[in-house]
């Protein structure tokens, strides 16, 4: 409970530190520089083959049954509102979350996060903060460029595989991206970035006990972060789901 109540702390409290001086840019820029091109490739990779699996069998299925045609926006629905910021977020916790938590936590177990604190800086704001900034950042930034991946590849698979209509599958994807998806898809990073850059720092200047604390650390960040990406996907999508519906 305690350390529950430790973990809210600094969830609170690592936003609030992060509006007031000295700012620390260059911090931030190397943590966003870690967090988005770093991860680049990974999101692309994971993305690719996320539409074109999604998209094989959903033509699969609707070809059987002669309703080929929704493959387009069935896809495009998928991607955007769950499949996309969902795997997203766990290809960025297990890379970016697990570098986070490593870093922070061999620093604690060395010792460098005392030196810190004795020269008077505040380590939420050094430290916690530029992650924070730079997870919230750069998470929705590569989800939309993984959807927008995620998307083409369903595409290849449905227009060369399956010989289904280009245009028709454009339009389709066209005719999904209303308001409710949009924002549905794009509230989703920004929690889910805050959450994984929150558990990882703090399950990294918790750690103890030399490498086998430094494992255990990064072990629970990560486990907790893909936990913690499943329950908020649920709680959020069933939140936004009833604001649009009652509006």
């Amino acid at each position: 409970m305690a350390r529950l109540q430790d973990l809210y702390m600094l969830g609170v409290t690592a936003p609030v530190v992060a509006l007031k001086k000295p700012y620390y840019f260059r911090e931030i820029l190397e943590q966003m520089d870690y967090a988005g091109p770093g991860s680049f490739s990974i999101t692309l990779l994971v993305a690719l083959f996320i539409g074109m699996a999604l998209s094989l069998q959903t033509s699969a299925e609707l070809t059987s049954i002669g309703f080929n045609m929704y493959t387009g926006k069935i896809v495009g629905l998928s991607v955007i509102r769950e499949i996309g910021p969902v795997a997203i977020a766990l290809g960025f916790a297990g890379r970016v979350g697990s570098g986070m938590t490593s870093e922070l936590a061999s620093m604690t177990i060395e010792h460098q996060i005392d030196v810190i604190r004795v020269f008077g800086v505040s380590v939420t704001k050094k430290l916690v903060a530029p992650r924070i900034i730079g997870s919230i950042i750069m998470l929705p930034l590569l989800t939309v460029i993984g959807d927008f991946v995620a998307i083409i590849g369903g595409y290849f698979i449905a227009v060369f595989t399956f010989h289904q209509s280009g245009p028709l599958y454009w339009s389709q994807i066209k005719e999904m991206i209303t308001l409710e998806n949009f924002v549905t898809g794009a509230v989703k990073p920004f929690a889910f970035g805050y959450i994984i850059a929150v558990i990882s720092c703090y399950m990294g200047l918790s750690a103890h006990g030399g490498a086998k604390g430094l494992r255990l650390a990064t072990t629970h960040a990560v486990v907790f972060s893909i936990v913690a990406i499943i329950v908020i996907d649920f709680i959020l999508g069933r939140v936004l789901l009833l604001i649009f519906r009652s509006a």
